[in-house]
């Protein structure tokens, strides 16, 4: 017990250390009777991905963390159970591992021109986690392959369009793009 006292005069005479706590905020939405698993922020903080209950199955939700209000998900209504969401720089993209038929597969909605993109895994791999890039070029997924874990990295610099942190330009000032 001798500490206590110490740690209270040390908290008393220099409040910058509670000042370096985190403050918690709820989720908004008005969800709060509900379940939340698996967040996800967007890089820039604005958007929320979560894993709600919806009528017995595991499902994406996405919500704007500024008014709380929930934002359609176009390819997402369906095909639960939905895991392991993850968001591009401004949200543009969701990634998302969600289930067609008896198989798990990562989808990625591009919420600026409405388009899905599956991701196809070769053999009888299925994913169990992703985690998509900021900017979209690379999608890390841990998936099982005969009984075994395994991270495999994908390059999707052919498929989505880059998505840049707000404000960073897409050439230098010779015109050279990056």
């Amino acid at each position: 017990m001798p500490r206590l006292p110490l740690i209270l005069a040390m908290l008393m005479t220099c409040p910058w250390i509670s000042a370096c706590a985190p403050r918690a905020q709820r989720a908004p939405g008005g969800f709060a009777d509900r379940q939340q698993l698996e967040p996800a922020l967007s890089g820039d903080g604005r958007l929320l991905a979560v894993i709600v209950d919806q009528n017995g199955r595991p499902t994406v939700q996405l919500r704007d963390r500024r008014g709380g209000g929930l934002i359609p998900l176009r390819h997402l209504n369906r095909h639960q159970p939905h895991s392991s969401p993850s968001l591009s720089w401004n949200g543009r993209y969701l990634a998302v591992i969600t289930q067609r038929g008896s198989r798990r597969m990562a989808l990625i909605e591009d919420r600026l021109t409405g388009r899905a993109h599956p991701i196809r895994l070769p053999g009888n791999r299925d994913p169990i986690r992703l985690s998509l890039a900021p900017d979209a070029r690379r999608l890390a997924l841990q998936v099982a392959d005969q009984g075994r874990w395994r991270v495999e990295l994908l390059d999707l610099s052919g498929t989505l369009e880059p998505e840049r942190p707000g404000g960073e330009r897409l050439s230098d000032p010779a015109g050279a793009t990056p």
